[in-house]
């Protein structure tokens, strides 16, 4: 019994030292990818498969060439390079996806192996598929003219200060005569432009309009919305209201900076004012330190509504320093629960939008 388990234990142990050997043998620079992840955006499904292209380069000193390439579903395809590379040799990787396998967002896993040990990378392309609505009326029920939304506001959501955003908004021609890309005239913010996908939109036919956002144009953080006008040769228009929240884009910071950064505390971080009067003006006051080792500068102070007056003495602390906020309420013409949000925005790059809270019940 006890050769058995010796044998067994002798097995195991070389068995690990092999793998030890192995996974030390195979720790063999990859591929470099151009990018390894795809986003395709949105896919109408009658404008069929859309592709996805990734680019590599061959970095070993070995002869290397793609050897299998396996997908996670049936929706998509994939051709590439079939040649030998040498090292600093390149090639492609294209990725075909059927809009038509799908509803909504989607996110497909693509794995290329290499003839070489540990050559496995895996790649991704994600969008959202749009199938063809069985009923226009009801799919596209806001109607400009000719043309039908899908909703009443393009709601781009967060807007960093690092790019600008782009968001793929659905139209359909309800009219008689193609709608084309050449004709596209749009007025509005300088930080907002429009573009159309196709060349060409037939009636009775849908298309993609670009809404592309630039936060660092319009030099202002915070919730806003604004109106762009789009016409067609003068013609078909449309208005578009587009809503966004811009934050300031701060980089990762590596572990010795963290003690180094400007770091905003807010005390209270929420004012609870009870039962007040709608007729009683309410003053209050909340406290804005600097914990951090770098100069603070506070960007923007947004309240939620215009019943709000927001004061602060100067938008630069120092480290250690504090200021004093200063808080006026109007609940003219509110009754029951209230809550006001204070939104704060600072250089605080791990917190750059605090939220101050003042809770009432108006009698």
């Amino acid at each position: 019994m006890f050769r058995i388990q010796k044998a067994i234990f002798l097995f195991l142990l070389f068995s690990f030292s092999a793998q030890i050997i192995q996974a030390q043998e195979t720790v063999i620079p990859r591929l470099i990818w151009k990018v390894n992840k795809v986003d395709l955006g949105s896919l109408l499904e009658e404008e069929g498969a859309k592709i996805a292209e990734f680019e590599f380069t061959h970095t070993q000193d070995s002869l290397f060439y793609i050897d299998q390439v396996i997908t996670d579903c049936g929706c998509t395809t994939v051709d590439y390079s079939k040649d030998t590379l040498s090292v600093g040799g390149t090639g492609k990787l294209l990725v075909s996806f059927d809009p038509s396998s799908t509803a909504g967002f989607f996110s497909r896993m693509i794995v290329v192996k290499g003839n070489l040990i540990g050559s496995q990378d895996t790649l991704y392309i994600e969008g959202t598929s749009i199938p063809f609505p069985e009923n226009p009326v009801l799919a596209y029920p806001r109607k400009e003219g000719t043309l039908g939304f899908r909703l009443p506001k393009v709601n781009l959501g967060e807007v960093l200060t690092n790019g600008p955003k782009v968001k793929q908004v659905e139209i359909y021609n309800f009219g008689t005569e193609p709608i084309q890309r050449k004709d596209l005239i749009y007025s509005g913010p300088e930080y907002i432009k429009v573009f159309q996908q196709e060349e060409m939109i037939y009636p009775n036919q849908r298309g993609l309009l670009d809404v592309v956002y630039d936060a660092v144009i319009k030099e202002e953080l915070g919730f806003s919305e604004d109106q762009v006008l789009l016409t067609w040769a003068g013609e078909k228009a449309a208005r578009l209201d587009v809503i966004a929240n811009v934050f300031e884009y701060f980089p990762p910071l590596s572990k010795d900076q963290l003690n180094q950064v400007p770091q905003l505390s807010i005390s209270p971080s929420e004012i609870d004012l009870k039962e007040i009067s709608a007729n009683s003006i309410q003053n209050k006051s909340v406290t804005l330190t600097n914990k951090g080792r770098e100069v603070l500068e506070i960007r923007k102070i947004q309240g939620n509504c215009d019943c709000l007056v927001l004061e602060i003495s100067k938008t630069t602390i120092n480290p250690g320093e504090s200021i004093d906020l200063k808080i006026t309420f109007d609940p003219k013409g509110r009754k029951g629960i209230d809550q006001r949000n204070i939104y704060i925005f600072s250089t605080d790059p791990l917190n750059s939008v605090q939220l101050l809270i003042l809770k009432s019940r108006v009698e």
